[in-house]
């Protein structure tokens, strides 16, 4: 029974894994957006933490995990003959590897640190079953390797002290690099190990060779990492000497950073109980109640506290509270550590509360969440490629033929997550037919206000009788539309928004039509010089949480909204002269 369910929760692992929901912005700018300009050259757009005087992020791990499959998918690309990689297939090549990192090594692990077959197996259906499994760790996050990194720092622990008569060489080399690669990949990474590591302290006493061996080969591993950051971070090449004279290294320069509360205070800042009592069950669910009743003596039969993997899990969190600035996915590598220690009790109420907790959070996150963002990045191109066709609004009859040519096209992102540049890919790739402009401009607004965004679209479009040339129709438009003229932008400007968001509403072109009509004479001219939106795309699976006011809106009326409007749309930025 435990194999089929096991079998049908990886088919669901797999259908999240290629799920394009977009759970927070560092998953791309702290990995993918960072490589895909090295190698692709694909637009990159790195933010602070690799562009600042003292950089905090290394490249190491990011060569190690997304480096080298996307290398190796290049040249096969290549060899293929096929031109530039499509970032769609990079982009899904990623999400799959994290996939199978997540499918073989955190479950690999799992059946490491659990000794009993019994609970082994109802380890790997609780952690196979869990949103954070489906969502988190098969995205590109830090915090997803830094999970399987825990986890297999303490399998690395177990082996070394189960192995009383020898010395564990080769374990105590892949420890080593473990390490190494761990604090490189995030700061955060010696709180889960730390208390762990001091049950190995007894066995180095007894057996120095081990330290000696993880402190040689660690140096060794740390070396490489200081080296490939300092090349990285370097405009020009260096030489080994240049990484014993001036180093960069990261994780120190994140030490150093995270130690400033005011630094924090810029990211936001939390109470010290956020990580306990706000995090924690959110990430665990109903598991977190047994959690907290499992500290009372009757409590203990639900968890079994007295292992590696639990005071891995308590201290990080302990750890990690002490720091002011306190996110929910820093845990994730609590949430294996932790559901392995479970034993679930034997009731249909709790089955039934951890399918539904973990279905409804499944598909918020993993399907809906900012999920048209990643889609219409990708479908860009290739919409501004297509779109020398007719456009018609939804809400009226009007239709005008719109033709994007050379030039730059500016694309406004409005109240929506930053939108990874890379996805843009490369412009001159010839699956691309049909583009008539060479480059794609990225604007991220954020979540400025209304007005303010409107203004900055209005410095974009150009005014009436500027930049502006009318075009007879093609043979096959006028058969189509024989009284409508072909208008021509030299530089198009569009807005992808969230359908949620009513403050566009009055800018819809059909709205402006109906303006127009009822408008005395001597305003039609400002009406015809205001911005109208065009309707290109749209794509439905997405929610801006956002956009939720429940204070100014009340809940009903705002869920209407976030959720009856749900979908995020891509419009041509006009002014009604042109239509």
């Amino acid at each position: 029974m435990w194999r089929r369910t096991y079998l049908l929760l990886l088919l669901v692992r797999v259908y999240f894994a290629l799920s394009p929901s977009y759970l927070h912005p560092d998953e791309n700018f702290q990995g993918p957006e960072i490589l895909a300009g090295q190698i692709f050259s694909y637009p990159s757009n790195p933010t602070w933490e690799f562009t600042s005087e003292h950089p905090i992020r290394s490249v190491f791990p990011l060569w190690l995990f997304y480096g080298l499959p996307m290398t190796l998918l290049k040249w096969l690309w290549a060899e293929a003959g096929n031109g530039s990689t499509p970032p769609d297939i990079v982009y899904y090549m990623l999400r799959g590897g994290m996939f199978v990192l997540s499918f073989v090594l955190e479950d690999w692990a799992i059946h490491e640190l659990v000794s009993s077959l019994r609970r082994r197996r109802q380890a790997v259906v609780l952690v196979a079953s869990s949103y954070v499994t489906w969502t988190f760790q098969t995205h590109t996050f830090s915090n997803s390797l830094e999970t399987l990194l825990v986890a297999w720092s303490l399998v690395l622990f177990q082996r070394i002290l189960e192995n009383k008569q020898r010395s564990s060489i080769f374990p105590c080399i892949v420890l080593s690099f473990v390490l190494v690669v761990g604090v490189f990949n995030r700061i955060t990474f010696p709180a889960f190990i730390l208390i762990p590591g001091l049950r190995l302290v007894p066995h180095f006493l007894h057996k120095p060779l081990s330290l000696l061996t993880i402190i040689i080969f660690g140096a060794v591993s740390c070396f490489f990492a200081i080296f490939t950051d300092t090349e990285f971070y370097n405009a020009t090449s260096i030489s080994l000497s240049d990484v014993f004279r001036t180093p960069v290294i990261t994780p120190l320069n994140n030490l150093f950073y995270n130690s400033d509360s005011s630094n924090l205070a810029n990211h936001g800042l939390h109470p010290r109980y956020n990580h306990f009592f706000v995090n924690l069950p959110q990430l665990l669910g109903p598991v977190y109640i047994l959690l907290l009743y499992s500290f009372t003596s009757q409590g203990s039969l639900y968890f079994s506290l007295r292992n590696l993997r639990a005071i891995s899990a308590l201290s990080a969190t302990a750890l990690l509270s002490i720091f002011p600035h306190q996110e929910p996915r820093f845990l994730i590598p609590c949430v294996p550590l932790l559901l392995t220690c479970f034993n679930p009790p034997k009731s249909r109420l709790f089955l039934v509360y951890w399918v539904l907790f973990n279905a409804a959070l499944g598909m918020l996150m993993g399907v809906y969440h900012q999920g048209g963002v990643i889609p219409t990045q990708l479908h860009l191109p290739t919409l501004l490629a297509n779109s020398t066709g007719p456009l018609t609004s939804q809400a009226t009859t009007t239709t005008a033929e719109v033709l994007l040519p050379s030039g730059t096209a500016t694309v406004f992102w409005w109240k929506t997550y930053s939108p990874p540049s890379w996805m843009v890919g490369d412009l001159s790739n010839p699956s691309i037919s049909n583009l008539p402009f060479s480059n794609i401009s990225t604007v991220d607004l954020m979540g400025i206000p209304g007005p303010e965004m409107i203004q900055r679209l209005d410095q974009s479009v150009p005014k009436c009788g500027q930049k502006r040339s009318v075009r007879k129709t093609s043979r096959d438009s006028q058969q189509l539309h024989p009284d409508k003229a072909v208008i021509k932008h030299d530089d198009p400007t569009l807005l992808v928004a969230p359908n949620s968001n009513t403050f566009l509403d009055k800018y819809i072109a059909s709205t402006h039509a109906a303006d127009v009509g009822n408008t005395a004479e001597k305003e039609v001219e400002a009406t015809l010089q205001s911005l109208q939106l065009h309707l290109l795309w749209s794509y439905a699976n997405h929610l801006n949480l956002d956009d939720m006011d429940f204070g100014d809106d009340g809940v009903w009326p705002t869920l209407k909204r976030v959720v009856g409007r749900r979908g995020l749309n891509v419009w041509l930025v006009r002014r009604g002269c042109y239509g």
